[in-house]
């Protein structure tokens, strides 16, 4: 699965608008929006914010993992 795929399903699976996201992220609701559609690529620092806020791991959140570990902690 795609990061913009796997972005998508895990604001869904939680519930969540683009809007809560994008104030998470201190973006706009369309720049998320566009993280979501591919358009904008998302930056690295962002990434690790939605994947200590879902509690999963930056492999499963870019797709490169099928399996759902947890956010390691320090």
């Amino acid at each position: 699965m795609h990061y913009t795929e796997r972005i998508r399903a895990l604001r869904e699976d939680h519930d969540l608008t683009q809007t809560f996201v994008a104030e998470l992220l201190h973006v706009g609701q369309k720049t998320y929006s566009d993280y979501e559609l591919g358009k904008t690529r998302i930056p690295l620092d962002s990434v690790i914010i939605l994947a200590r806020f879902y509690n999963v791991s930056l492999d499963y959140i870019c797709g490169v993992s099928e399996i759902c570990a947890p956010f390691p902690q320090i």
